[in-house]
């Protein structure tokens, strides 16, 4: 800026719009720039439609295009016989090998997370709240002595007791 002594250390463009190659720039100083950054405006002078262009993306590089389709068919590619001993890239290049999901539980686990109620994205603290639900609806003290809830109960306790001890909640 005219009169500036500190030195111009940082750049700014000099017209809005002026991207397209090198560009034109100017130099700052701190002081300067962030006046220069509160009142600048990359649309000023701007017809809606060059907005709207500016705002768009490059052709081809929009998600929806094709070179960002995710197609499970694809053939692997000429090196993807290498090895790979923890499955980290070829698993996309077998069939069925994208969209297959590991269940982070077994089968017990999954068995008892059903008795309570639950899906699989369900935690811990979630796990013992739903518990207690159940252990305070089917307990024969909190239903007069009435014990025709029994079997429900033990069902409750035996998944709580498998639940916790599960890996995925270490």
């Amino acid at each position: 800026m005219a009169g500036c002594r500190e030195p111009g250390e940082y750049r700014a463009p000099l017209r809005p719009g002026d991207f397209d190659g090198p560009g034109t720039w100017r130099w700052l100083c701190l002081e300067h720039v962030r006046e220069h950054n509160a009142r600048y405006n990359f649309f000023a002078g701007m017809t809606p439609d060059e907005i709207e262009a500016a705002q768009s993306p490059i052709p081809g590089w929009a998600p929806h295009s094709r070179a960002f389709a995710g197609v499970g068919a694809d053939p692997g590619p000429a090196w993807s016989d290498f090895k790979d001993p923890l499955d980290a890239i070829s698993a996309r290049f077998r069939p069925g090998g994208i969209g297959r999901r590991e269940s982070r539980f077994s089968g017990e686990e999954r068995h008892a997370l059903g008795v309570l109620g639950l899906r699989e994205d369900t935690d811990l603290h979630a796990v013992r709240r739903r518990y207690s639900q159940l252990v305070r609806r089917y307990h024969p003290d909190r239903n007069g002595g009435d014990r025709s809830h029994e079997r429900q109960l033990g069902e409750v306790l035996a998944a709580w007791q498998k639940l916790k001890a599960a890996r995925a909640f270490a």
